[in-house]
């Protein structure tokens, strides 16, 4: 690394290194760019849509006025990325499906009966000096009486029996940068998963938190040690079908 630089790490950079040093090094360090992922454009047009929801008064938060903006914000969408319109064989089908993920987040919270605190929250902290963390909270909530939710959108299946806490530990990362920037630990963690109705909730312990903080900052060990090395081993798993890197990758090669 250069000299005064940090190691900037967010849950979804962990992801990466966890799940193939390789890929995090084309993803973050040579910035590779990657094919379009249909289901990720999805859900950034369903978290927009959610997040404008918001913007209206309670008694317009209903399913109506988000299929409303749903249109709108798919323009902006293509707009901003028209090589989106080339991968997508059927528009309706398209629309179909994110109409379909929008009316049953309907099913599992009533969005007329709350004010969000906070959408698309950065949050942000060093994990020691050459560390920096950092991540975007969806929608983080605080009661009147001061307990904090943090709610993240989900718009594919949720995880099967037995890993939900690798799901959670997304969340996690969220309720540790809150706690040590504000003194509070949050009250209510929560995964809202569109592709199947349900959701994951837990309330996290401090003894959690500084256990996230310690993984965090052996992960952090491992990748400075693999920067200063050049060592990024292959990890091959079923995600490698879905890998935009796998021509190219030395697992394959």
């Amino acid at each position: 690394m250069e000299p005064n630089s940090q190691l900037r790490l967010s849950p979804s950079r962990v992801n990466d290194f966890t799940n193939c040093p390789q890929l995090y090094k084309y993803r973050a360090i040579l910035n590779l760019p990657e094919k379009i992922s249909l289901d990720a454009e999805r859900g950034k047009l369903v978290h927009s849509v959610l997040e404008d929801l918001y913007e209206l008064p309670r008694e317009g938060r209903v399913i109506r006025s988000a299929l409303e903006l749903l249109p709108i914000k798919w323009q902006e969408h293509l707009n901003s990325k028209p090589e989106l319109a080339a991968e997508i064989t059927s528009e309706k089908e398209w629309i179909d499906r994110a109409e379909a993920l929008i009316t049953t987040y309907f099913t599992l919270e009533n969005p007329t009966t709350f004010d969000p605190t906070y959408r698309e929250l950065h949050l942000e902290r060093d994990l020691r000096e050459e560390v920096y963390l950092h991540g975007y909270v969806d929608r983080l909530d605080v009661a009147p009486t001061g307990e904090v939710r943090i709610v993240d959108y989900k718009t594919g299946k949720s995880p099967k029996a037995g890993w939900e806490e690798k799901a959670l530990f997304q969340l996690r990362v969220y309720a540790l940068l809150y706690w040590r920037n504000e003194g509070v630990i949050p009250k209510l963690l929560q995964l809202i998963y569109l592709g199947d109705s349900r959701v994951v909730k837990s309330e996290p312990t401090e003894a959690q938190l500084v256990s996230t903080e310690r993984i965090l900052g052996n992960i952090a060990d491992e990748i400075l040690t693999a920067i200063d090395t050049d060592h990024f081993p292959t990890k091959k798993s079923r995600l490698c079908d879905w890998c935009s890197f796998k021509e190219i990758c030395p697992a394959f090669n």
